[in-house]
């Protein structure tokens, strides 16, 4: 240092330079720091959830440190400051998509470099080292690794784990660093040291690793200390089959589990039971047989075999079903192979991770109780039989296994897919003990395949083994419509023309053969092609209500139109407009925690004729999504389907930039019918389900199923579309789910969906609106139509136009009769008066001529005339008595009747006063 000149490091130490490197994790190293926030912004989250994150942190596994298990945000954080430019280098597993895992540089005013913009960190496969590097600018740097933890159900995320941080760029050093225990250096000048072997140890700063007494003590690889060999159990072996000889036997062989750290030589120590028991071998598996040899071998191209019988050829006009199915375990099948690693240590390399044991295989030893025991089995290619070419169904094939598992911790098996040696991903996991059972995975795309099994019986190491007892059993693993496979049976196919032989043809999309012609005959309409069977006209499976099959009768679709009669009336719907994809966002719900999410779902409700258009993709980063889109073919959470749902992280619940999408999965990828029954296959839909319609109008229900089986939906997912109509609601509507169920569904199987719109409504017909006339003007009438109301229709029969009518003017002859009435009115009131007064004239003579008739009767003297004579004053006043009323007058005069009865007068006269 004095002569500021460099130096080889001694043995026993090493330097990188200008570099630091953090290897150890044993604790904390200096300068490293956790800080635990529960990021969540939303209302409620408060101090109290701030609180519970206080024991969360990175923590330190001796060469690798590994971040925490729930859903709090950590952040690992080292600060470091640069006499130049270099950068930092670090390695990490990263297998659970349900943690987030980020890495920045902020500088001294906690602003992000340039150089983390894209700080997300790719996911590595299962018991794979992932490598990442980011450069350095010179002064400052704060580095950052950031977890946080999504947990949405019970599962306990994988951690993150992170080893071997290298930084480049700091001032020279001036000391040499001393190895670390359970390394070495044994040459001047190293920029590393090196780990000792099994059996070895070294303390911090060796030269050189010490070997151990190996008859009572041992070391695993790169330890510090050797460790007294403990007495043998029955943990410490296991058994074996050999390979059949030929003779058909097999023997049980026991063998210690390698290496061997125990002793036989103890007190109470258990020694190696005795190996060699013959017995007899089980049958050759379907499809392969022993030919009279030691060892089973798969039946030739066209032959099948059920594994007891030699090979025979497949009967004219019948073709081999090929696949594997493997229930018999004597050896491993040539196409699965098995391993075990571990994510700390090197202990099991090489080691068997399951073995075969007759009529099961089942999980391996292992070097400790957190080792993954691999089993993996690799299929090149899906296709179906040649007669089966025609249904092109989404099920190209499928895998089904019968496994258990027997756990006294916390133990979990895995069932992963890799799908042309891109990326493995989880497809279904089973913790704990779980009872014998089956489970299928159906294969919707040919590609190559890699089906792995990872049996882990603890998450955590620990110094001795415990669990080793602990198994995963699997009974037998059947896979169909396998490239390069073998046939246990023969089934029938097409026959082509008389030239061709007796050779399987293909049948075109939507054939299927005849039985009793074995030629190929096309579905009838509106029916489909079942990818199971093509023989037999039971082949063809009728469409659902509602609905129509594709040109190939490889599916059946709706055309948005559906009709149904009701009361003698024929309602027709066209939900044409409805077609484009409908989303929905329900929610927010909650975790245990208290993160904030949400369900989205995507509806197509009829799709593109059969063609599904709902998509739903995974985003756990906030990048573009450019990569995924360039490789959606092969992106295994790109889900489209008519009905899909992701589960939704806002942006404000984490803190991060955009919202979050994960855990992806089809809802519905066929479609069943359209009906306005509550029932369709088996799925129903409940009266209460909804609120009841406003109106009469009945709804239409939307069937549809998945074929997706998981553990809770072992007959997959059902999807129940409601469609009701409400005119308030134009337009796309409103899409809605159960308020009892507020993420679509209440059994995690079956999901319900209520879309109201006018769009829903039926199609106008005639019954739907009437007339109105309106008053006869000028000789002319109009007559309108206006819809009932309230109108629940759209578009179908147009409203007609207004209607114009010649009529005869009401008011013409109103004005008629009026003048005719008014006219006879006032005749007859002038007759009457006339006739009145004509009466009174000849009712006054009249009664002068009775009083001078009867002057003449008492002898008085006679009048001169009967008349008044002129000048005569007519000064009597005439009395009337039993006077007639006017209407009797005028009928007296009308009929002219003479009767007897009159009037009598009384004549006051001067005459008589005087007489």
């Amino acid at each position: 240092m004095k002569n500021q000149v460099c130096s080889k490091c001694a043995e026993g130490t090493y330097s990188l330079g200008s570099g630091i490197k953090f290897d150890e994790w044993d604790e904390l190293p200096a300068g490293f720091s956790n800080v635990a926030t529960f990021m969540d912004t939303a209302v409620g989250s408060s101090e109290g959830k701030a609180d519970s994150c206080n024991n969360s942190s990175w923590t330190p596994r001796g060469n690798y440190i590994e971040s925490n298990r729930d859903d709090c945000t950590v952040s690992l954080i080292y600060a470091v400051h640069l006499k130049k430019s270099g950068s930092v280098f670090f390695e990490y597993q990263y297998i659970d998509n349900n943690i987030f895992f980020e890495f920045f540089i902020q500088n001294d005013q906690c602003k992000e470099m340039e150089s983390t913009a894209n700080k997300w960190v790719k996911l590595t496969d299962n018991g794979e080292w992932g490598s990442h590097s980011v450069t350095l600018q010179s002064g400052s740097n704060i580095l950052y690794w950031r977890t946080t933890g999504i947990l949405m159900g019970s599962k306990v995320v994988k951690p993150v784990l992170v080893k071997n941080i290298t930084i480049e760029g700091v001032a020279y050093t001036s000391e040499c660093f001393a190895c670390k225990p359970g390394t070495f250096s044994d040459k001047p000048g190293a920029s590393g040291c090196q780990v000792c072997p099994r059996d070895t140890y070294s303390e911090k700063g060796a030269k050189e690793c010490t070997k151990c007494k190996e008859d009572m003590y041992y070391a695993e690889e790169g330890s510090s200390a050797c460790i007294e060999r403990p007495p043998c159990t029955s943990k410490d072996f296991f058994q074996i089959h050999t390979p059949c000889d030929k003779e058909g036997k097999t023997q049980i062989m026991y063998k210690w589990i390698e290496p061997k750290i125990c002793r036989e030589d103890l007190p109470d120590a258990l020694t190696l039971p005795p190996s060699g028991e013959r017995q007899d071998c089980p049958p050759c598996n379907p499809g392969f047989y022993n030919n009279a040899s030691s060892s089973c071998t798969p039946c030739p191209p066209g032959t099948f075999s059920d594994g007891t019988q030699e090979c025979k050829a497949c009967p004219a006009g019948t073709e081999p079903v090929l696949g594997f199915e493997y229930k018999w375990w004597n050896i491993l099948p040539g196409n699965m192979k098995t391993s075990c690693f571990n994510v700390g240590n090197s202990k099991c390399d090489g080691m068997n991770g399951w073995e075969v044991a007759g009529d099961h295989i089942q999980s391996g030893a292992g070097g400790s109780d957190n080792d993954y025991l691999i089993l993996s089995l690799n299929i090149p290619g899906f296709k179906p039989p040649t007669s089966v070419t025609g249904a092109t169904g989404s099920e190209l094939g499928r895998i089904t296994f019968i496994f258990e598992t027997i756990c006294s911790a916390d133990c979990v098996l895995y069932f992963m897919a890799d799908v042309n040696r891109k990326n493995t991903n989880v497809v279904e996991s089973w913790e704990r003990s779980k009872e014998r059972q089956s489970y299928t995975h159906i294969i919707s795309k040919n590609a190559s395949f890699t089906f792995t099994w990872a049996f882990q019986r603890i998450n955590e190491g620990q110094d001795s083994r415990q669990f080793i007892n602990d198994m995963a059993k699997i009974y037998s693993i059947t896979v169909t419509n396998a490239v390069d496979g073998v046939a246990s049976s023969c089934r029938a196919c097409a026959l082509g023309s008389e030239q061709s032989g007796s050779s399987c043809v293909p049948c075109p999309p939507g054939h299927y053969i005849e039985k009793e012609s074995s030629q190929c005959k096309e579905c009838p309409a509106n029916t489909f092609l079942s990818i199971h069977q093509v023989y037999g006209r039971e082949a063809c499976i009728p469409c659902g209500p509602g609905s129509e099959s594709t040109k190939d009768h490889s599916a059946c679709f709706s055309d948005c139109l559906v009709s149904y009669v009701k009361d003698n009336q024929s309602l027709n719907y066209n939900f044409s407009n409805l077609s484009q994809v409908g989303s929905l966002m329900s929610g927010p719900s909650f975790t245990s925690r208290g993160t904030k999410f949400f369900h989205f779902f995507n509806i197509s409700l009829c799709g593109n004729e059969g063609k599904k258009m709902a998509i739903c993709t995974d985003n756990i980063t906030d990048v573009t999504l450019k990569d995924m889109v360039a490789e959606s073919e092969d992106f295994s959470n790109f889900v489209g389907a008519f009905v899909c749902q992701s589960t939704i992280i806002p942006s404000d619940s984490k803190g991060f930039r955009t919202a979050l999408a994960l855990q992806s999965n089809s809802l519905a990828d066929r479609f069943l019918g359209a009906t306005i029954e509550t029932t369709l296959e088996g799925i129903s839909i409940k009266a209460d389900m909804f609120p009841p319609s406003p109106s009469k109008i009945s709804d239409v229900h939307f069937f549809y199923k998945s074929s997706t089986v998981t553990t809770s939906c072992e007959n997959g997912r059902a999807t129940v579309v409601t469609m009701r109509c409400n005119p308030n609601k134009p337009d796309q509507g409103e899409l809605s789910v159960p308020s009892s169920c507020p993420a679509g569904t209440c059994d995690g199987c079956t999901f319900y969906f209520l879309w109201e719109s006018a769009e829903a409504c039926p199609l106008c017909t005639e019954q739907d609106y009437h007339e109105i006339e309106g008053a006869c003007k000028k000789g002319f009438q109009e007559t309108l139509y206006v819809w009932n109301e309230p109108k629940h229709c759209i578009k179908g029969v147009p409203l007609p136009e207004k209607k114009t009518s010649t009529c005869e003017t009401v008011d013409f002859w109103l004005k008629v009769g009026a003048g005719v009435g008014a006219f006879t009115a006032v005749l007859l009131i002038a007759l009457t008066c006339y006739f009145w007064k004509k009466n009174q004239k000849l009712e006054y003579k009249y009664s002068k001529l009775v009083m001078t008739t009867n002057s003449k009767e008492c002898e008085l003297p006679a009048a001169d005339s009967c008349a008044i004579m002129e000048g005569e004053d007519n000064e009597e006043e005439i009395v009337y008595s039993n006077k007639q009323s006017l209407l009797g007058k005028l009928k007296s005069l009308a009929t002219k009747e003479k009767e007897d009865n009159f009037e009598s007068v009384q004549l006051k006269s001067s005459r008589s006063q005087n007489i």
